[in-house]
């Protein structure tokens, strides 16, 4: 192959020259090309924008350095009938080559699907293109297909030739796929599911079992092996693998079950001495401070004031309001329960769980 290349490069004068000013010229406007290219995302990451433009940068330019290295060996060697052209420094560079294409083609055709097939989503005042699973499994057919091409190649590169030593070769990796199937497959099946179910979808707000707490998190991205989530507590990035989330039972808090929003409830244990009137006024004068206050209700809806139990050593009380800005779920809850605590010392009534039935129910 290397002979073949070598022979029509030096009876193509004009095409050798071509190709050499063609890289040389990607070396010199990288910059701008990468620039050019920013809608298809290549440049756009949160938290490391320059960074990877930097990246492609030298991706670049590095693959113009290695096809400019092959044409100098091809030029300069290939009328050396003593110098063999398929020698193993060409072979590993044309192997670099042929693997570098090759992802180069995975990420810009997976962009490209993505654009086509993709949703836009908003993240931090900017528009990115999502995943779907129109998307998703287009382009995970398009990397097979690729990868096997890629694979063909630098087997055919590296002096496999029979038929024999080529499925040789091809077998190995396969049962090297075999048996590492375990910790790729089920996470690569679980994202697909998803998506094509739709269960999660990028800034929903969901809620799910860590093993020890319930975790309140946005859905960042979903992608092939895992799901990004930012935490509403934390404010901090995390990663599940796809194959835990259907393992979990996840509540979207974004997907209301009316039109009202979504219905929040909290819970206080009070005292037996309070009169169920003196409770509700308290919770309802709260409940107009808050509205004041512009917090993330749904005010139009009146609060739901409930007697949720009434033990030996206290009554448990619980309110309820709708809200339909559940990326603010837990600052709503904290404000709101500092209105009540202020509503409490209005009305003269203990927020304090009392240990005994104390006191006489006041007349």
């Amino acid at each position: 192959m290397s002979e073949t290349i070598s022979r029509y490069l030096l009876s193509h004068d004009a095409l050798y020259y071509t190709l050499l000013a063609v890289n040389l010229a990607l070396i010199v406007l990288a910059p701008w090309l990468i620039k050019r290219f920013e809608h298809f995302g290549f440049t756009h990451k949160e938290g490391a924008g320059e960074l990877t433009e930097r990246f492609w940068i030298n991706a670049l330019r590095g693959l113009n350095v290695l096809i400019i290295a092959l044409l100098g060996h091809f030029r300069f060697y290939g009328q050396n009938s003593n110098v063999d052209s398929a020698n193993v420094g060409v072979k590993v560079v044309s192997i670099i080559v042929v693997v570098y294409l090759s992802y180069l083609a995975v990420t810009l055709f997976g962009r490209l699907i993505r654009r086509r097939y993709g949703k836009a989503v908003q993240t931090g005042g900017n528009e990115r293109i999502a995943d779907t699973y129109a998307s998703r499994i287009l382009s995970l057919f398009l990397t097979v297909f690729i990868c096997i091409i890629a694979l063909i190649s630098v087997v055919r590169i590296a002096g496999f030739s029979s038929l024999l030593e080529t499925g040789g070769v091809i077998g190995f990796i396969g049962v090297m796929l075999a048996l590492t199937q375990g910790a790729w497959a089920p996470d690569i099946i679980s994202g697909l599911i998803i998506l094509n179910s739709k269960l999660l979808a990028e800034r929903d707000v969901i809620r799910l079992n860590d093993g020890n707490s319930d975790l309140y998190a946005i859905v960042h991205r979903t992608r092939a092996f895992h799901t990004e989530l930012l935490s509403l507590v934390d404010n901090h990035r995390l990663m599940i693998r796809n194959s835990n989330i259907r393992e979990h039972t996840v509540h979207n808090l974004s997907r209301y079950a009316s039109a009202k929003g979504l219905r929040e409830g909290l819970s206080f244990k009070l005292g037996h001495n309070l009169r169920p009137e003196q409770v509700r006024v308290m919770f309802n004068a709260a409940y107009e401070q808050a509205e004041a206050d512009g917090l993330a209700i749904e005010f139009q809806h009146p609060l739901e004031v409930r007697l949720q139990d009434a033990g030996d050593h206290a009554v448990e009380w619980s309110i309820h309001y709708y809200t339909k800005d559940e990326s603010a779920l837990i600052a709503t809850r904290q404000a709101f329960r500092e209105r009540v605590l202020n509503a409490a010392f209005d009305h003269q009534v203990d927020l304090s769980t009392p240990v005994t039935i104390s006191g006489e129910i006041a007349q």
